[in-house]
């Protein structure tokens, strides 16, 4: 050892030849780079490109735009009395006027797309939408409906997973009323004690 604590010649020799020899094998490799705008890429399904808006099914009920952390959901609507047969009195319902996302703020977190308990908006695998001004960022609800075309369909169920709360739910209607697990119903219809 010499007088500065480290290893003599042997071992700053060795480390500076496995650097060269990285460096070599990294030159000889081919890259294998996607060539972009001419060969797409093969994105992973359910990927996040884009926010798509399916209007019919918002109610307008503002979750997204009240859970986004960024606050570039901006909602406007007024409400429109729809008649019943049958009813006693019109009712209320809101209709959407404006639906605009500012992708210039968006961090795609996606919460908007979980917390909305209608399906309304949904993930795109669309990711070129870039623009030349910031301010065409800023898609509004007809825009944003047009992304709904690339929404790729959900993945199918899995067989050997638990069924869905609303098939369980019409299995049981369509069973009758239920006495409730390893109950059987007495006299007059109550239960054993």
């Amino acid at each position: 050892m010499d007088g500065h604590g480290g290893e003599t010649g042997h071992g700053h020799g060795e480390g500076l030849l496995k650097g060269l020899a990285t460096t070599f094998k990294t030159m000889v490799t081919p890259a294998h780079t996607q060539q972009y705008p001419d060969v797409a890429p093969e994105l992973p399904p359910r990927s996040r490109g884009v926010i798509a808006l399916l209007a019919e099914n918002c109610t307008v009920c503002m979750l997204c735009a009240r859970e986004c952390p960024d606050w570039c959901i901006y909602i406007d609507s007024h409400k429109e009395e729809v008649s019943v047969p049958g009813a006693a009195r019109a009712r209320q319902r809101n209709v959407l006027d404006r639906f605009d996302i500012d992708f210039s703020l968006c961090m795609y977190c996606g919460i908007c797309v979980e917390v909305c308990p209608f399906d309304a908006l949904y993930w795109s695998p669309e990711f070129e939408y870039a623009e030349y001004d910031i301010r065409n960022l800023l898609h509004d609800k007809e825009h944003l409906g047009e992304w709904m075309a690339s929404v790729p369909p959900p993945p199918a169920h899995d067989p050997n997973g638990e069924p869905a709360k609303e098939e369980t739910t019409a299995a049981r209607k369509a069973a009758g009323p239920a006495t409730g697990p390893g109950r059987a119903a007495g006299p007059a219809g109550r239960a054993p004690a």
